[in-house]
């Protein structure tokens, strides 16, 4: 990933963070532009130079404006990495029965997850058209795959999921019959110590709840490993392919 410049969008995720800091020690990358919703933390805020943050509220006119600021300036991305996501806030929990389900937590699931990631993707296409060779990786999750769904529950965040890998999936299929080198990962980061995942780590073995850094660590080197020839992906942490 030689003179990058990286598009990460949510980026006050705490992996997000954890991503921009590995960037920003990263030799061969140029520059980081990150998009979030709120101002950049603190810890963000003392890192680097190479990090341009800009604010969106992810509405189609805020992606579109930003597009056109960077198609004005000439920007060419080498990598996008979209980690929008939502389990759950301070309105609603995944479900565990059908009983449970309510028309307008799956709406916001499905709008955060799934959407908002495709409504990048497509405003984002014009300017991608422009660097040799471009990955979008977006953040999915292993119970988005319907093959590998035993335990059931978890409706809307698992509908968001399958639904964000038919989305890119499609997309992808379209972007291989462009003459520019534009591909698609679908990235499974684990279970990560973060505000998505706090509710449910009791449940779950110590040592099977990820450090951020490690799991940008992770996806750094999977995207460096990443071959634009290939037809979409849907990976783990560990660099192994999910059943879709």
């Amino acid at each position: 990933m030689a003179d990058n410049t990286i598009l990460i969008i949510g980026a006050s995720s705490g992996i997000a963070n954890s991503l921009i800091k590995e960037c920003v020690d990263k030799q061969t990358i140029k520059s980081v532009i990150a998009i979030s919703r709120k101002k950049p933390p603190a810890v963000i805020q003392d890192v680097d130079q190479k990090i341009e943050w800009l604010l969106s509220d992810n509405s189609e006119s805020s992606i579109l404006k930003i597009v056109d600021m960077m198609l004005a300036r000439n920007t060419v991305l080498n990598q996008v990495i979209i980690c929008n996501g939502v389990l759950h806030d301070t309105q609603f929990l995944p479900e565990k029965r059908v009983e449970d389900i309510k028309l307008q937590s799956l709406q916001t699931v499905m709008h955060i997850n799934a959407f908002i990631p495709m409504l990048w993707v497509k405003n984002l296409k014009p300017l991608l058209r422009r660097s040799a060779k471009c990955t979008i990786t977006a953040f999915s999750a292993r119970v988005g795959s319907i093959e590998d769904n035993g335990k059931g529950g978890w409706y809307a965040y698992r509908a968001s999921k399958a639904a964000l890998n038919m989305l890119m999936k499609t997309a992808s299929i379209e972007l291989q019959r462009e003459p520019s080198k534009i591909s698609l990962l679908l990235f499974h980061p684990g279970t990560t110590d973060t505000n998505l995942s706090k509710p449910f780590q009791k449940r779950i073995a110590k040592q099977s709840v990820f450090e951020p850094s490690f799991v940008a660590k992770r996806l750094l080197k999977i995207l460096e490993d990443h071959n634009h020839d290939d037809e979409i992906q849907f990976k783990d942490w560990k660099g192994e392919a999910i059943a879709w």
